[in-house]
């Protein structure tokens, strides 16, 4: 029984370390992205280096580079190039915790 108890408790604290993590950074970014209008460029680069920090602190380490990359770029004024760089990150973002999901599905007898 001890162990079941073990196991689901690492399991919520994963997926608390999700929330806290990856759904926060998407939630952020997506606020960002659709009202970058009414936000400055130091708004939106602040908001993004927070962004590259929660992913880094995930182990997402290239959707972290992007999103760092993108803050940088929108620092200088290219809005263009953030919203590519953005939109590669989010990429990025979905399919690293693809992968994740599918080491933890891999089952060895």
């Amino acid at each position: 029984m001890e162990i079941s108890r073990k196991r689901l408790r690492e399991e919520v604290l994963e997926r608390i370390k999700f929330m806290k993590t990856c759904v926060l950074a998407r939630e952020l970014c997506l606020v960002t992205r659709t009202q970058r209008a009414v936000l400055e460029p130091q708004d939106v680069k602040d908001i993004c280096q927070y962004i590259s920090e929660l992913c880094h602190e995930n182990d997402c380490k290239e959707p972290s580079e992007l999103c760092a990359k993108a803050a940088t770029t929108m620092g200088l004024g290219d809005e263009r190039k953030y919203l590519d760089l953005c939109t590669q990150s989010c990429v990025k973002c979905g399919e690293d915790r693809r992968l994740q999901q599918n080491k933890k599905e891999t089952y060895v007898a």
